[in-house]
């Protein structure tokens, strides 16, 4: 019997197990349902170095291809370079579709697709990922008077990596400075080593640069901690100024300063959201909803107006597009920039990081840590059965005396007195739109404070699953 594949079609993307769900199969009837729903003409193809990737790309250009769509195959890339394609094609031959092999920062055993149309708009929940599910459920298919053709591009890393640096802006001349760099086996590894040739002031001590889809040296995730304790030895075996991480797929990218502290990815999203604003003044910001109070603090310091949005890419991109945003930011490490048509550049941040830090001389501990103005857990999972009766209880629990209640991606309540500011904090609840879990975000303005809450919450919860 065929496993229920509707539930790996995400709010995102599409990722499941390899291949006991996402397998050769799965992927000739995914360019098949593809053609039937968007009518493509010209795709894009990408893939990430996991072992069933090559299979799955080959599998999913045969059934684009037996549709009589026509492929540009770009092989190993990482999905920022993969975005940038696609974005750089509108001005010359634009690409109806742009499809990437990839389970992002998800461990080896899994896999999956990132979709999106020749305009950088991501199909997910709400533009084409339900109606996609649904042809591929009825194994739609298209009649093809012709087959597609294939062609291979083999400049494109050689285009990514020069808009990068023109994008970043970088002065004439630039200081040396020492950078631990970690690419976790993943994507990463396939694009640095042509970016860091071109950077000679950059003196980079590189960490698993081999594209591997074994994970061999640990999760390519920079959200967990513990996957940064080689990248923290480096930096002060080294004497690093920075460490920089990034997870599988490379859209997500983690800063480590000098002392060997992560930067949380609410607090980097403050931190380039005000160089941002330095082009843009006024210019717009968004961040998710589990982010601190920090960042539309510093963004209005910077000048700007800040939103807050949904969690996720596909979500986040079109909230992007449609409040012409300049910059946004998640706690996960995705960082999205309107000069990549609002997609995610981890190359471009650490580029940006680094001009930072020569233009003010600070090192990275003096540049972040002013912005860290809050007591923030990390995120906490729990496994329920009812996640919307047990948010719902929640709301029901807390609302009373809260200065906001906001529904916009689970619930977010907050508590603010001006007479004891001391008292100040907030939670936010929400179903996790890729694993079957209730995540939890709290920041209080103090750690007493802080987990007190916690244990509250934790509490609840617990009682209520």
């Amino acid at each position: 019997m065929e496993p229920d594949l509707s539930s790996i079609f995400k709010a995102y993307d599409i990722r499941g197990l390899a291949p006991e769900q996402v397998n050769n199969n799965f992927a000739r009837r995914l360019g098949q349902a593809l053609t039937a729903q968007f009518k493509p003409r010209r795709v894009l193809v990408g893939r990430d170095m996991r072992m069933t990737s090559p299979a799955l790309e080959s599998s999913l250009i045969q059934g684009l291809t037996s549709a009589g769509v026509d492929v540009v195959r770009v092989g190993l890339c990482s999905t920022p370079m993969f975005y940038a394609l696609v974005g750089l094609a509108q001005a010359a031959q634009p690409f109806d579709l742009g499809i990437m092999v990839t389970a992002s920062h998800n461990p080896g055993k899994y896999n999956g697709f990132k979709i999106i149309r020749g305009d950088c708009l991501p199909v997910g929940e709400g533009s084409g990922m339900e109606e996609l599910r649904d042809a591929f459920l009825a194994e739609k298919t298209v009649a093809a008077q012709r087959l597609g053709t294939v062609m291979d591009d083999n400049t494109a890393l050689e285009r990514y990596v020069d808009m990068v640096i023109n994008l970043a802006g970088l002065p004439t001349s630039m200081p040396k400075i020492k950078v631990a760099i970690d690419a976790g086996n993943g994507m990463a590894g396939a694009v640095l080593p042509r970016l860091l040739s071109k950077l000679p002031w950059l003196d980079a001590v590189p960490l698993y640069f081999d594209p591997d889809g074994t994970f061999p040296n640990h999760e390519a995730n920079p959200l967990k901690v513990e996957t940064l304790s080689h990248l923290i030895e480096t930096i002060q075996r080294e004497k690093c100024a920075l460490g920089v991480a990034f997870d599988g797929d490379a859209d997500r990218v983690g800063f480590v300063d000098e002392t060997g502290t992560p930067v949380p990815g609410d607090l980097m999203t403050a931190f380039l959201a005000q160089l941002a604003l330095q082009d843009a003044p006024r210019g717009k910001v968004l961040y998710d909803v589990r982010s601190s109070w920090t960042v539309p603090e510093a963004v209005k310091e910077a000048g700007g107006l800040s939103e807050m949005c949904r969690v996720g890419h596909a979500l986040i991109k079109q909230a992007m597009r449609q409040s012409g945003a300049v910059f946004a930011g998640e706690l996960s490490m995705h960082l999205y920039f309107s000069q990549v048509w609002n997609c995610e550049c981890s190359d471009l941040a650490m580029l940006l990081v680094l001009k930072r830090l020569a233009a003010t001389g600070k090192s990275m501990s003096q540049a972040w840590q002013p912005l860290r103005r809050y007591a923030h857990s990390e995120e906490m999972n729990f496994e329920v059965k009812d996640k919307v009766g047990v948010i719902a209880k929640l709301r029901e629990a807390y609302v009373l005396g809260s200065s906001l209640v906001s529904d916009l991606d689970g619930i977010r309540i907050e508590f603010r007195n001006a007479n004891k500011p001391d008292q100040d904090w907030w939670f936010n609840v929400r179903a996790s739109n890729t694993e079957p879990l209730l995540r939890l975000n709290i920041e209080a303005r103090n750690v007493q404070s802080l987990n007190e809450h916690i244990a509250e919450l934790r509490n609840r919860i617990q009682m209520s699953a």
